[in-house]
């Protein structure tokens, strides 16, 4: 695996140890209701209804299947699925974890009316096959690069990402600055010169269990839905992570059979703790990145943009736009697509001000 474990001391390795186990019991907790009964089923029920095939989501979809194709292409022994449609310049979308592609789908047909879309499944995740040859996110956007320009031919873009996505976004822009052309940078705080990996961990439980060794597929595998389930609702708008009471997932069933899907498998729920176990080496990346120049627009959870924005300005010098997405946690386009719609709409037909 690829993790900064390989060299710790006994220790250290010992101290991951028992916050591991000490995550699970609040897992083990959270999992059941207050009368003690399972509040999930497990992997093998939720599985048996959910359908197999990177268009199990959209197959009986019809206007999205007139507008919108499932395409796949092999990238140096990795083969990355994709989902495209559209007019005008190219928009590429980048999801974050645990999501796929599937993350942008409700806001695409409108983005499809200006520009030609394409939402990608991160190598190693959803339905791309295949491992990449590391998981951070230097390494991911070359992989991305590669479809883009050797397989496409796509030689200008606009861009958009979200959580892990958008440092993967980032990534892309800072080491093909001429390639792209806006890029829109949706609610991830990045390591790098003002933010430790360390301290980024730091941040919420989950980014320290993720980074775990082996210890979250142990203890996920037998309820993946179940745990996205949970996750989900914890960092939506009013939930635990945010200071709220608590919210419920932000997603329809069918939305988290989707995702749940892709995550069983189990080398995407392992690729998926890999983007947090190769967070040390994407704090030196950034640090070791040359500022990016092209306008960039900033969207944030509510509440959260003045920290956000510490994190990323040493790292892109225009920032054209900074917005909290009103009444939005960490799922901004689930939980106000109307809004992120019209800002992305808006800042991407603005031209190149550059």
């Amino acid at each position: 695996m690829l993790t900064s474990a390989a060299t710790a001391r006994p220790a250290t390795r010992w101290s991951r140890t028992v916050a591991a186990a000490t995550v699970a019991l609040v897992l083990a907790t959270a999992c059941t209701t207050t009368g003690g009964r399972a509040q999930n089923t497990t992997a093998q029920q939720a599985s048996a209804t959910i359908a197999a095939g990177h268009d199990a989501a959209t197959r009986d979809d019809a206007p999205f299947n007139r507008q919108f194709t499932h395409e796949t292409a092999d990238v140096d022994g990795v083969t990355m699925h994709y989902v495209t449609g559209g007019t005008g310049e190219p928009l590429v979308l980048l999801h974050g974890w645990p999501q796929s592609w599937y993350s942008w789908r409700e806001i695409m047909p409108a983005l499809a009316e200006k520009y030609t879309v394409y939402a990608l499944d991160l190598p190693g995740l959803g339905d791309s096959e295949g491992a990449p040859s590391s998981y951070d996110k230097a390494t991911l956007a070359r992989y991305v690069h590669r479809l883009l320009v050797d397989k496409l031919g796509l030689k200008k873009i606009n861009l958009a990402g979200h959580d892990l996505g958008a440092g993967v976004a980032f990534q892309y822009a800072t080491q093909f600055p001429d390639e792209v052309v806006k890029y829109a940078h949706l609610d991830y705080p990045m390591p790098g010169p003002a933010l430790s990996a360390s301290a980024y961990r730091q941040a919420s439980w989950h980014m320290s269990f993720h980074h775990q060794d082996g210890f979250p597929e142990l203890l996920v595998d037998d309820d993946v839905r179940g745990y996205l389930s949970l996750f989900y609702g914890y960092v939506a708008y009013g939930g635990v992570s945010f200071g709220g009471p608590g919210a419920e997932a932000p997603f329809t069933a069918q939305q988290i059979d989707e995702y749940a899907r892709t995550y069983q498998r189990p080398q995407v729920l392992t690729g998926g703790f890999e983007l947090y176990r190769t967070l040390d080496q994407d704090e030196r990346d950034n640090k070791a990145a040359k500022p990016i120049t092209m306008p960039v627009m900033l969207l944030t959870a509510e509440g959260t943009l003045d920290f956000t924005r510490s994190t990323v300005r040493p790292l892109m010098s225009t920032i054209t736009r900074a917005v909290e997405v009103p009444r939005a946690g960490h799922w901004l386009i689930q939980e106000n697509p109307e809004f992120v719609t019209t800002e992305l709409v808006t800042f991407f037909a603005r031209g190149a001000d550059r």
